[in-house]
């Protein structure tokens, strides 16, 4: 029996055939797609056990749809250099309701967070990320300290229920969620030379949201939370007036990273 040989395809046909197989996998060698890297900033989130499971989520959407689209990667402690060195900024949530706890699991990050803050990175701290950003206890990157405005003098809210509270926000009102959240108290002389106070508290002018210089870097902090989305307030029964933007958001994050 003579047996047949397969026929033989022209070359041309036979890269005719492996061209189309790749444009129709969508693997074209010569896609800029795939040979470009990922130029977005890097914006590091703390995702640890502190008592929120919206916080972190709901800043790292922000982070996303803000102008200069964020890449966003969630974190847990301990942090190490090597989890910040190709960072643009480290965000620290709010949601926490034991400092002295969530502290304990931090301080261990005190230093390398501190470091690269000092050598020109970006630290954002919402709430009780703020509350973190002082020293009593916290990461120790402001020229002064923080404490409840629920507990200051003149304050428009004594508890820590959940509400909307006006704010004003370079030099205009607006309409914040807000949930026991810090006021900020900076050092008089030359160490506030370096302070940007964005907001303000109602009923007694205390800043509310504010940014300040940590070496080459900056340290960004608000009581209320900018970040905060529909969700937040359908499920507190709260109404913003204002209506639920977030461009306070993105104002705060871009004075944070310059």
């Amino acid at each position: 029996m003579i047996k047949k040989r397969p026929a033989r395809r022209p070359l041309g046909l036979v890269a005719a055939l492996v061209t189309a197989a790749l444009l129709t996998a969508g693997c074209t060698p010569s896609s800029a797609e795939e040979r470009q890297p990922d130029e977005r900033p890097l914006a590091l989130v703390y995702d640890g056990p502190q008592g929120c499971d919206d916080c972190a989520p709901a800043i790292a959407k922000v982070l996303r749809t803000s102008p200069r689209h964020y890449r966003t990667k969630f974190v847990k402690a301990p942090l190490k250099a090597s989890d910040l060195a190709e960072a643009k900024l480290y965000v620290q949530p709010g949601g926490g309701a034991d400092l002295e706890r969530t502290w304990r699991d931090l301080e261990g990050s005190a230093d390398v967070l501190r470091a690269w803050v000092e050598k020109g990175g970006s630290y954002l701290g919402l709430c009780f990320g703020a509350y973190l950003a002082g020293s009593n206890p916290g990461f120790n990157l402001l020229p002064g300290d923080t404490d409840g405005y629920a507990d200051s003098r003149g304050a428009e809210v004594d508890d820590d229920r959940d509400t909307v509270l006006k704010v004003t926000w370079r030099g205009k009102p607006r309409h914040m969620y807000f949930q026991d959240g810090p006021a900020f108290h900076f050092d008089r002389g030359a160490g506030t030379a370096g302070v940007e106070v964005l907001a303000t508290y109602p009923g007694n002018g205390l800043p509310a949201a504010a940014v300040a210089r940590y070496g080459k870097g900056r340290v960004g902090v608000s009581g209320p939370h900018p970040e905060a989305d529909a969700s937040w307030y359908e499920n507190a029964g709260l109404t913003n007036p204002d209506g639920i933007h977030p461009d306070l958001a993105y104002d705060l994050i871009k004075a944070t990273t310059g």
